[in-house]
């Protein structure tokens, strides 16, 4: 029996005593204790390394790192090519990342990616690129952002528009955490930009893209009301939650878990000396819901009570989480080289809401 077929049969429950809040964590960082593993049902499988989850009416489109728009209608899933002017980098964790639909889709049938190529003289880079659609495949018809510099981890990857209307891109500090405290650098930020590719006049640094610094490698982006969150991957754990001001600086490499430091934000949460790799974001009553790799999970924060929990385990890494009305939808990752993946992996799952108990 396959993975999926377990979790459809079973009922796990954990039992309380294993936190992921070690010693060093802040005390009202808690973990509720019992886990209550919800019925979750297959909406797409065989995905290829899927990275970014959005919607358009009853039409999913689905990025995949390997150079694919997956677009699925009605449970018929059709593989949809990406031309782009760049080769896609061969580098770990590296290849055709986020995507977002334009707010006007489907009438400009076109939307906003992001992606780390190879250049032979010059190295390798990460661009942000407007993609057109025809509804069979996808062409790069212009570039918002280029040459963030790149290496073989740390690409961030993760593009959002927000409730004002300006697309958000995260950057990792690719592998050089100083640059992340360098605000004339494009590394280890969060950056906003007008959706033609122009700085916006009210950004926090004048004539900067740079939103927030001091970031490892933030790879989610979602927001409750006006009040924008971000998750970041820690090094060697102490993951983080991030709640995002403009101009702050989040501390990294100067400080990490509940350091503190003089002109530094500390996480909401973090993951002490456990390791949760916290990718794609949604938001929900109050909730946030949060794809873990290495955790394995999607993880729930409520952050009126301060506590965390899995809500989804058992189907091996989840890289992107996409809430529509009562729904929740995710990805799993396991075909990205250090899962373990199951027959048909990687799968786009559905779960309610009222079921993440």
């Amino acid at each position: 029996m396959g993975r999926v077929g377990s979790i459809l049969l079973l009922v796990v429950l954990l039992v309380s005593g294993c936190s992921f809040f070690e010693k060093d964590a802040a005390p009202s960082q808690e973990r509720e204790s019992v886990v209550t593993q919800p019925e979750v049902e297959v909406a797409a499988e065989n995905l290829s390394i899927p990275w970014s989850i959005d919607r358009a009416a009853q039409t999913f489109y689905i990025s995949e790192r390997t150079g694919s728009i997956v677009k699925i209608t009605n449970g018929k899933m059709e593989r949809q090519r990406v031309h782009l002017e760049k080769p896609l980098a061969q580098a770990a964790e590296a290849g055709l990342l986020g995507f977002v639909l334009d707010p006007g889709f489907p009438k400009t049938q076109k939307a906003y990616a992001y992606y780390t190529y190879g250049d032979d003289e010059q190295g390798q880079f990460n661009r942000v690129v407007v993609l057109q659609t025809n509804g069979s495949e996808w062409t790069e018809t212009a570039i918002l952002l280029d040459g963030i510099p790149s290496a073989a981890y740390h690409h961030g990857g993760r593009l959002k528009i927000g409730p004002d209307g300006k697309l958000y891109i995260t950057t990792g500090d690719a592998t050089e955490p100083d640059l992340a405290q360098d605000v004339k650098s494009l590394n280890g930020k969060i950056l906003r930009m007008n959706l033609d590719g122009t700085i916006p006049s009210d950004n926090p640094f004048s004539g900067s893209y740079v939103y927030s610094y001091g970031h490892r490698n933030p790879q989610g982006l979602v927001w409750m009301g006006q009040t924008l969150y971000a998750s970041e991957h820690g090094q060697s754990a102490h993951d983080e939650m991030n709640l995002i001001k403009p101009g702050a600086n989040y501390g990294w490499p100067l400080i990490q878990g509940t350091a503190k430091k003089t002109g530094m934000v500390t996480p909401l949460f973090q993951s002490g000396e456990d390791t949760w790799a916290p990718s794609g974001m949604a938001a929900y009553n109050g909730k946030l819901y949060v794809a873990a790799l290495r955790g394995n999970a999607v993880l729930r924060f409520d952050l009126a009570k301060k506590q965390m929990k899995p809500v989804i385990t058992g189907l091996g890494r989840i890289r992107d989480v996409f809430v529509d009305g009562e729904d929740v939808y995710f990805v799993s990752n396991n075909t990205d080289g250090r899962g373990d993946p199951d027959k048909a992996d990687d799968k786009l799952y559905r779960v309610l809401v009222k079921n993440l108990k």
